[in-house]
Order: C-alpha cells, then structure tokens, then sequence
C-alpha cells in the first residue's frame, strides 16, 4: 500500500458562518416562493375570522368585557392569545408583514425575468414542425416573397422575427398572449398594494360616534375639533386626535319611516355643514342625509347610523328657579324603542357643599314612544311617537356630580343607593304635560319629546388606493385567466423540382392548457396558407 493510498480523504465541513449563509439562503428562498405566499395569505384569511365571529375590544369594550365574563377560563384564554385584539395582535401582524415580504420577494425576480422576456425575440424555429402539437403543410404556386408578404400582414399585432437559416429556408417566429403574464404581475402587485393600504389605513384611519341632537339649535352642532367632541373615538396607531380636519354640521330634524310591525324602512336627516373657507366666512350649506349616502366633507366621510328619544323635563325648585333639560335615553329595545336613561340636576343656590350633596335630583326610568300601561307597568308597541310617555323614579342625594371623576350620563352610580346616599322619593307615570310634586315643594313636568341622532365620522386617507388596487386585481386576474399565451411558426423553402413551387410549413403551440387553440390555429393556417384570405 502506497503512502496516498494510505492517506484519509478529507472531509469538507463548512465553517459556521457558511452555515448561517445557507440557512438564510435557504430561509429566503422558502420564503420568496409563490406557494408560501399564498399560505400566508390563507392564514391571514383565517387570522381574521376571529375578528368578524368574536367582540373586539377597540370596537366595545364593554361587550368584550361580558363575553370574557361568560366564558370563564375560555375567554380568559382567548384574551391571552389576543382573540379580541385581532389586527392589532402579534400574530396577525407577523402574518401580514410575513405576507409582504413574501410578495415583495417573489414578484422582484418575477419581474425582471418578464421584461427580459419582452424585450427578448421570439423563439427560434423548431427543425422539425411536424412533431408541434398543430401542424399544416401546403406547396403552393406562389414565390416566397409572396407567402411571407400575406404572413406578415396576417400576423400583424403578433410579435414575430423573420430568419433565414442555412439550407435557404425562410421562417417567421410569432408569439401572442404577454398579456396573460401582465395580468399576473398586475394581479399579484395589486393585491400587495392592497395589503399595504390596508396597513397604512390602520395607522392613520380613525372612526368616532356621537350622539346629537335633532333640534337645529346650540345642542345640534358637532365640531370635528378633538377626542372630546366624540362619544367614543378609535383611533389609528399613529392618530392623536390633535390634527383632525375641521368640520362642523348641524342636524336640523329627523325623519324615519317604518313597516306596520315596526321594522325601520328609511332614516333621514337635513343637516347643514361647515369645512374650508365655510368656518371662517360662517356659511352653512344643507345637505340631505341618509343611511346610505354619507356626507363627504373634508377628507372625511359622515354617516347616519341610528336615531333615540329625548324626553324633556323641567325642574322648578321651591325657590322659583327652573331648570329644563333633554338627555338622550337609550332605547333597550330596537323594534318598539322602549328607551331607559337618567337626566340629574344640581340644586340652585346651596353654598355648602355638603348640604348640596344632599339634594341633587335624578330622574330615571323608562321612555315609551308609543305608550301601553298594563297593570301600571310602561311598555311600548311601536317605535313612532304616538302618545309618549315616561315611567320615572326620582332619586334625591348625592350624584357624585362634584367629585371631579367621569360618570355615565344615562344612568346613576348603583352603589350610591345600594349605601343609602341615593333615595328614592317619588315614581311615577308621567304622559306629555303631567308633572309629580316631591316633598320639599320641587315639582318635576314631564314637557315633550326631543330626537337624536346617532352619527359616526369616519376617516381613511387609503381608501382611494384601496378602490384602485382592488380594481386592479380584477382586471389583472381577469387577463391572466382569459388571454391565452400560443407560439406560430412558419417556415417557407422552394419547392424541390418545382421553380415556381414554395413548400410552406406552419407549426402551432399553444403555452397554456386552455381549449380553443386547435380552432384558432386551423384559421390562422388557412389564411397563411391562402395569402391572408380565409377559404
């Protein structure tokens, strides 16, 4: 045994940073690859199913906050895993970015292949036609330049390249159907321009509701000015609420109409607004609101979303002073708007703050639009105003109206009565005009009914981008499922024996499995073979 034989053959061990090269290599290009985008994009569909089937906390909170209650330990696990923060949750966030990078690293190389592909000719004439998919064959009496004359007019709008090859043969090579691959690009770069506007939208969109009065007064205007001025206001990740687009709108009345069983057919509102110019110069233009045509003013979009009561009391104190109020009353029930709410007062002239808490007023209880009493209990049959009236109890005491913390305005603090600083001193049922007189002299009229409006501001700067790149998707998806990619050659040589005889050869491939191709073909070789003229 010679000393090379004897030599052990070295092995080859990559040092670890070849290691960690190929493992991003090989990361990535998992990655990038069309397949693992499109189970991204399954599993972004799935991530969001969460969203639409269960409470969202951004949405309600309160609701969020029940259905954890009521589901024990199962909605406490859901919470953890971020069940009801769905978009804005760590998962769905690494599938949507996931997502992108995805797209980005597929369609990059997709790209550059496609214009290479276009600016490329088309491809060589095969050697042997005959063995193409469609195939013709013809000697006809006419010159070369003849035939290749009547091709090229017949192949007009294809995109071809006349060669010459060596035994003296003439051939043209025709290719149609680049757009199927357009269409692909334009459908996939769509739908991640979708997906990024539908990222930025969530970072500077915002929403609020607020509840207005329908009265055309001081108490029916809302100002898009801040946070403060909504009932509830969602945010995007980058909105503050400090540079809203200014605008105000007035609501003058509102009208709903309703089925015989009190299913609501049509809400509408005349409103009057204010954006640009108009809140300097004070010009109010009207508009006619309505469910499904929003007002569209400053960049931001207005809609009517529901309506409620407003019963109004007046207050008239042993002293003489009297105080009116109208606080809207939330309805329990959608179909006859048996509505429940609270209007407080605070006593006039009690300098001391101790006695004052003593003797706050709170009128609570139920507001019926359509009044039925049975057994002295307030029910409603319909949600139109027809007879109105209120079932209320009158708490006297401490209402928490000084404390400085929030409170809810369409109910009491229930711990207050459950202690005793909250008692209740009168109830009674009250029709428009009926008034009930306490103890101390107070006397309290039930006056009439006042409408409110439940609007909600919506903002999304994408939204334009979201209409054009969805659009695009359609239209991309549509070329590439209906424009047929096929290859045409045609080859013409003298005719051997025969100076006047050319040999014309024409070859057909169709470049994707569609049917139709075979009839096409059969008329492109007819007109090719007969000089542009079909038979």
């Amino acid at each position: 045994m010679t000393a090379t034989e004897a030599r052990p053959t070295p092995q080859y061990r990559p040092t670890p940073g070849r290691r960690v090269l190929s493992f991003l290599r090989n990361t990535w290009r998992g990655l990038t690859a069309m397949r693992t985008a499109l189970i991204l994009l399954f599993l972004l569909a799935l991530g969001a199913m969460p969203g639409a089937l269960l409470p969202q906390r951004a949405l309600n909170p309160t609701k969020t906050s029940q259905y954890i209650t009521d589901h024990g330990w199962w909605g406490t696990l859901l919470d953890r895993l971020q069940f009801f923060d769905v978009y804005s949750s760590v998962w769905f966030s690494a599938i949507y970015l996931l997502l992108m990078v995805s797209l980005v690293g597929c369609l990059t190389p997709r790209s550059w292949e496609y214009v290479r592909s276009m600016r490329a000719k088309p491809v060589l004439t095969p050697r042997n036609l005959a063995r193409m998919p469609h195939f013709r064959e013809a000697t006809l009496e006419r010159s070369a330049d003849d035939v290749l004359a009547g091709a090229r007019k017949r192949l007009r709008g294809w995109r071809t390249a006349e060669r010459e090859e060596a035994d003296g043969a003439r051939t043209i090579s025709a290719e149609r159907g680049y757009l199927r691959e357009t269409g692909n690009l334009i459908f996939h770069f769509a739908m991640l321009g979708l997906i990024i506007s539908f990222a930025l939208g969530k970072m500077y969109s915002y929403d609020g509701q607020v509840i207005v009065q329908a009265t055309g007064g001081a108490d029916a205007q809302f100002c898009n000015s801040g946070i403060y001025a909504y009932d509830s206001f969602n945010p995007g990740l980058r909105v503050d609420g400090t540079d809203l687009d200014p605008f105000c709108v007035k609501v003058n009345d509102f009208t709903a109409q309703y089925t015989a069983t009190g299913e609501p057919v049509h809400y509408s509102s005349n409103i009057d607004y204010q954006s640009g110019n108009d809140l300097t110069t004070g010009i109010w233009r009207p508009y006619f609101l309505e469910v499904n045509s929003p007002l569209r003013t400053a960049g931001d979009r207005v809609y009517l979303l529901n309506h409620g009561y407003s019963p109004q009391f007046t207050v008239t104190f042993p002293d003489g002073e009297v105080r009116k109020q109208a606080v809207q009353w939330v309805p329990e029930d959608t179909k006859t708007y048996l509505s429940q709410g609270a209007v407080k007062f605070d006593p006039p002239d009690v300098p001391d703050a101790a006695e004052r808490r003593t003797k706050q007023l709170a009128i609570t209880g139920v507001f019926a639009p359509t009044s039925f009493v049975h057994g002295g209990v307030l029910t409603s049959t319909a949600p139109v105003l027809n007879n109105p009236m209120v079932a209320v109890d009158v708490l006297r005491g401490d209402l928490g109206l000084d404390s400085g913390q929030s409170q809810s305005i369409f109910s009491v603090d229930q711990s207050m009565v459950d202690d005793g600083r909250l008692k209740r001193v009168a109830r009674q049922n009250l029709a428009v005009g009926q008034s009930i007189t306490l103890d101390d002299g107070t006397k309290i009229s039930f006056d009439g009914v006042q409408q409110w409006v439940a609007l909600q501001v919506s903002h999304d700067p994408t939204q334009d981008y979201v209409l054009v790149f969805a659009v695009a998707m359609l239209v991309g998806l549509g070329a590439s499922l209906l424009v047929k990619r096929r290859r045409v050659w045609l080859r013409v040589r003298p005719a051997d024996g025969d100076e006047n005889g050319t040999v014309v050869q024409v070859g057909g491939l169709a470049r994707t499995d569609q049917a139709g191709y075979g009839e096409e073909f059969t008329r492109l070789a007819d007109e090719l073979l007969t000089g542009g003229k079909r038979k």
